[in-house]
């Protein structure tokens, strides 16, 4: 089975962000899926900032990264950008870190206008990390997530999405089995 990782840039495990993380690690697992979350607010502040890869937090988050078959980028967009906590994980990556890697990006945010974020900001930022598998995420609009629920239609779509994207990994993972030579 193929290594699924999330990535929470919420900042709490009770923010929209964190729901909607919740319940895609739900989603993920109930289809078999070994998941690992790393929620990027509880790496050690100095040394994500300041990118110290010796920092064994920092070495682990980002072998984690390098790991992993699929990646889920989940992110609060703020005044139409992504958030601060994902872009400092992401500056972490070598440059090419994501080829290879099907990604899904998702995104909450108070308006349907800061769904830009997610085309102009987040998806140029992952390509500039080789990303080269990097499916139509989706966009959850704050309202629809009340406490720990997600509306019935946001939480459709975002169905929709783990499936496109579990598809899309093991997708690639035949790719590369049947790429491998024989031996």
């Amino acid at each position: 089975m193929s290594s699924i990782l999330l990535i929470s840039g919420g900042p709490s495990p009770t923010s929209r962000t964190g729901v909607v993380v919740s319940h895609v690690d739900g989603l993920l697992r109930e289809a078999g899926y070994g998941v690992r979350t790393l929620h990027v607010r509880q790496l050690p502040t100095l040394p994500l900032l300041t990118e110290d890869l010796r920092d064994p937090e920092i070495g682990d988050a980002v072998a984690s990264v390098l790991r992993a078959d699929g990646i889920v980028v989940a992110s609060p967009v703020y005044r139409a950008a992504y958030s601060g906590l994902v872009k400092a994980l992401l500056d972490l990556l070598p440059k090419k870190a994501l080829r290879g890697r099907v990604i899904l990006p998702l995104a909450t945010g108070g308006s349907q206008g800061f769904l830009v974020a997610m085309d102009y900001a987040l998806n140029p930022m992952l390509a500039g990390k080789g990303a080269d598998s990097v499916l139509r995420g989706e966009f959850v609009l704050d309202p629809d997530i009340d406490g720990g629920t997600i509306a019935p239609k946001a939480a459709e779509a975002i169905r929709g999405a783990v499936d496109r994207f579990t598809s899309a990994v093991e997708d690639a993972r035949f790719q590369r089995t049947r790429l491998r030579p024989a031996g």
